[in-house]
């Protein structure tokens, strides 16, 4: 049944974890209000014929309708729109909560292109690598408009914004090529801004991976830098962020190893719970890390002066992703607590 409807309703294939689901629900929601149409549409032609006027002096009577059929007539439709919502809002939490285990890639939209980074291996363009059967968290932002990634077959659809972060998640099932396309007008070559997942066995992925760090190493030694001169691959963010940091002059004000400086240190930074100035509290995640590093003056840690300059249109997105990667990996070995005894911060995904 689940592929009759599919072929009937010319969607595409279900090639993730939650696109079957995500088409039950439209299932659920077209045949619900294709069988009341009908049945509104039949009963008011049954009606026209019916109760048509058959003379000039016939008048319509005035009915009273009993309070059950007025509630009745108004919990039904209701309790459907309940119903939609509660299973729509269940799916989009789903889909908005990544697992924790989950693979993260880098995504930069740029007219008119997908530009990707791994956190370990390569940087790509137009082709995203992933592996079957495990799931993937996307991190995107733009360097210049508004665009949107959009897969088809894994039912995802997210807006990606300059200066900012946004995410999506999902989980391929079986290998295979599956097109990306960007949903919201980003000028005129936003019909071919177009890219390709590749899905892959899980051991040709690791191939692939290990084949791509070899090829990124070996354009870095055939370039003959000396050892005072040699640059990690761009492919490894981690280190790139390490070394862009230390040319942005990042670490004149922020530690690595937990000391107190002129701002708050970037070690266990990342999902830490910061108290700001106003009194709130807020989690330092990549969202946030962004915004500190584009906007340092909207969200003030509370007992830091805001002194730090803004870095927009000083660093590109892929700087800053690299940046956000590498305090990600500053993570000391054992697990700050907060007064209470509770964890001050979730700890880092196992990668």
């Amino acid at each position: 049944m689940n592929e009759i409807l599919r072929r009937m309703l010319f969607l595409p294939d279900q090639a993730s974890t939650f696109a079957k689901d995500l088409d039950q629900l439209h299932y659920f929601v077209i045949l619900t209000t294709i069988i009341m149409s009908l049945a509104v549409g039949f009963t008011a032609i049954f009606f026209f014929i019916r109760f048509r006027r058959r003379s000039e002096s016939q008048t319509t009577p005035h009915i009273e309708s009993p309070l059950w059929m007025e509630i009745l007539f108004v919990g039904i439709p209701i309790s459907f729109f309940l119903l939609w919502w509660v299973l729509g809002y269940k799916e989009y939490i789903r889909q908005t909560s990544p697992p924790s285990d989950a693979m993260d890639v880098y995504v930069m939209g740029k007219k008119w292109m997908w530009k990707f980074a791994y956190p370990d291996g390569p940087n790509a363009v137009n082709v995203l690598h992933i592996p079957a059967g495990k799931p993937v968290r996307l991190l995107m932002t733009s360097r210049d408009v508004i665009h949107s990634f959009y897969v088809p077959e894994f039912r995802i659809k997210q807006d990606v914004l300059p200066g900012r972060y946004t995410q999506t998640w999902f989980q391929a099932v079986e290998p295979g090529l599956y097109q990306i396309l960007c949903t919201q007008y980003c000028g005129a070559g936003h019909s071919i801004m177009r890219g390709q997942v590749v899905v892959m066995k899980l051991a040709d992925y690791e191939d692939w991976l290990q084949s791509e760090r070899r090829g990124a190493l070996a354009n870095k030694q055939d370039s003959s830098p000396t050892p005072q001169e040699f640059v990690p691959p761009l492919g490894n963010l981690v280190e790139q962020g390490k070394r862009v940091s230390a040319e942005a002059g990042c670490l004149k004000c922020h530690s690595i190893d937990g000391e107190r400086h002129i701002g708050p240190t970037w070690l266990d930074l990342y999902h830490r719970q910061e108290k700001l100035t106003d009194g709130s509290t807020i989690d330092a995640d990549e969202g946030y890390i962004t915004e500190s590093i584009m906007d340092p003056g909207a969200k003030i840690v509370a007992g830091y002066q805001p002194v730090m300059p803004s870095y927009q249109a000083k660093l590109a997105a892929p700087e800053i992703a690299a940046i956000v990667e590498y305090i990600k990996s500053l993570q000391s070995d054992a697990v700050r607590t907060t007064s209470s005894g509770g964890p001050a911060y979730a700890p880092v995904r196992a990668r």
